[in-house]
């Protein structure tokens, strides 16, 4: 294990060092190949945390197959790894043909080198849209294939090719399996399930319009039972969030510039994580 010695030599230094404390965590968390020891560990929030004792999902599995494998970011809590498994055993109800699984988190969680702000608890999960093929990707395919936009191009809504009723049965059976917070997707993709009539439409409380999220779903679970340093995010407000609230989204206010913000360093995070770090 190459990096065991890196964690050691890195808590001596920090301890005789504070101002590494400050620099970009995303660069020591981003360095570590393993997850610690021990039972899983959700720490803090999931844009500002780590995880202790993180799973790996494998790259294959009944009905899924996992992207970009050379990011190492296939990591997360077991209940992350058992709900990709249950989702792929679920969608496959509809004739979905399999998923390919996206980024999840790295070995340790914490902030990445690039991609996610969040991620970083080994509670988030990208889906891609598009159905696995039918045979075994090799390696080349697992880091050269992209993920499509469903979007019309240079609007923001879906394009109906590439849109469904398949594809709205796998966010429908996403957003049903227990555990989940939130589902995160484009506007145009929330505003088509929106406008589908649906006997249980209690789920679409559970998909969030947000950014760049038009070529796959972003799922989010709650914190798990009994990982008290875990902090979920407020609930979701009431409703469907089908009328203003999705509105706006289709207003140019979402979309303006915003502030640099600076990387998040080692003194960010909850204290628990430098341990995570440190640990051999």
């Amino acid at each position: 294990m190459l990096f065991r010695p890196f964690c050691f030599i890195l808590g001596l230094l920090l301890l005789a060092s504070p101002g590494l404390a400050q620099q970009p965590a995303r660069d020591f968390f981003g360095a570590v190949d393993h997850p610690t020891t021990g039972a899983s560990m959700p720490v803090g929030s999931y844009a500002k945390g780590c995880i202790a004792g993180a799973v790996q999902l494998p790259e294959d599995g009944p009905g899924w197959q996992a992207m970009r494998p050379s990011r190492d970011r296939r990591w997360g809590t077991p209940e992350l790894v058992e709900y990709i498994a249950a989702l792929a055993r679920s969608s496959a109800q509809d004739g979905w043909p399999g998923i390919l699984v996206g980024d999840m988190g790295q070995p340790r969680g914490g902030p990445m080198k690039s991609g996610h702000a969040s991620h970083q608890v080994g509670l988030d999960v990208d889906i891609w849209l598009q159905p696995m093929p039918d045979h075994t990707l090799s390696a080349t395919e697992r880091e050269n294939l992209s993920a499509i936009s469903v979007l019309k191009q240079g609007t923001r809504d879906v394009d109906p090719t590439r849109f469904g009723e398949a594809e709205r049965l796998l966010i429908y059976r996403a957003a049903q399996l227990p555990g989940v917070a939130r589902i995160f997707v484009a506007p145009g993709i929330k505003k088509s399930l929106c406008a589908t009539k649906w006997r249980d439409p209690g789920f679409l409380s559970r998909i969030r319009p947000w950014y760049g999220h038009d070529d796959h779903i972003h799922v989010r679970l709650a914190c798990p039972a009994g990982a008290t340093d875990c902090v979920d995010q407020d609930p979701v407000p009431s409703g469907d969030g089908c009328g203003a609230e999705l509105d706006y989204w289709f207003t140019e206010a979402p979309y303006q510039p915003s502030p640099p913000s600076q990387p998040l360093t080692l003194a960010d995070l909850p204290k628990a994580c430098q341990s995570v770090l440190n640990a051999r």
